[in-house]
């Protein structure tokens, strides 16, 4: 073998050693790294969705905490009440009207004083008892006209009381914060619109009981002279 032939072998065969000794020529896989386009882009992609997945439960979260808040606001009851104040008065109105004196606001008690007061008088009667009779429809027609100022004046004395209510009342309602504190607001004021109704018909009562008192009066006043002027000329008397 000729000299160059044997050192061609030689480089060879160090080559060789060199190739196959570990560690000394790392692997290629190892060196380079695989970029996939289509499977980034897929990552990618289904990453934003989870986001707007995300987003959307965040919202519908929001969108449920707002809607808890709104029915508790709706179901907030109205922290102010008049009931007692107008309970109150209409007590008042009605003591005044059972303070009535001579004749009280009784069907039955009014039947009996008009049977021995203002019915048909009696021609047997002595002057004595028809100027008995008189006097008492005249204090029972003057009562009642006091009655009737008295119930007006307790009444007018209830007008403050009404008024500060209905302030109240109508600020309550509009910083009503939800549904129900204004309806109930809106049924005090309607309850207190009721009770101020109450004290006009109680006005209105007392009013006419006075006037058909003394209209009773006169006309048993008629029937006194009619049943007089006949005991003084000794006959029936006329209707």
């Amino acid at each position: 073998m000729s000299f160059s032939r044997r050192r061609l072998v030689a480089l060879l065969c160090g080559a060789t050693a060199i190739l196959g000794a570990p560690g000394l020529v790392p692997h290629a896989a190892a060196q380079v790294a695989v970029y996939d386009p289509s499977n980034y882009a897929q990552n990618v992609l289904q990453a934003a969705r989870a986001l707007q997945q995300i987003n959307n439960q965040i919202t519908s979260l929001q969108n449920e905490a707002q809607m808890l808040i709104g029915q508790a606001r709706n179901l907030a009851s109205l922290p102010y009440s008049s009931l007692s104040a107008l309970q109150t008065q209409v007590a008042a109105t009605q003591a005044l009207l059972g303070q009535a004196r001579t004749l009280a606001y009784n069907v039955r008690d009014i039947q009996d004083a008009f049977h021995r007061r203002y019915g048909p008088a009696d021609l047997l009667a002595s002057d004595a008892d028809l100027t008995q009779r008189a006097d008492e429809r005249w204090t029972t027609s003057v009562a009642g006209f006091q009655d009737a100022l008295t119930v007006q004046a307790g009444v007018v004395e209830g007008l403050e009381t009404s008024h500060g209510e209905m302030q109240s009342l109508v600020s309550a309602s509009q910083d009503a914060s939800g549904a129900l504190q204004a309806a109930q607001a809106g049924n005090q004021l309607l309850a207190l619109q009721a009770q101020q109704l109450s004290a006009l018909t109680a006005v209105v009562v007392a009013n006419g009981r006075a006037q058909a008192l003394e209209a009773a009066d006169r006309a048993a006043a008629r029937a006194d002279a009619k049943a007089r002027f006949s005991k003084f000329m000794g006959a029936a008397p006329q209707p």
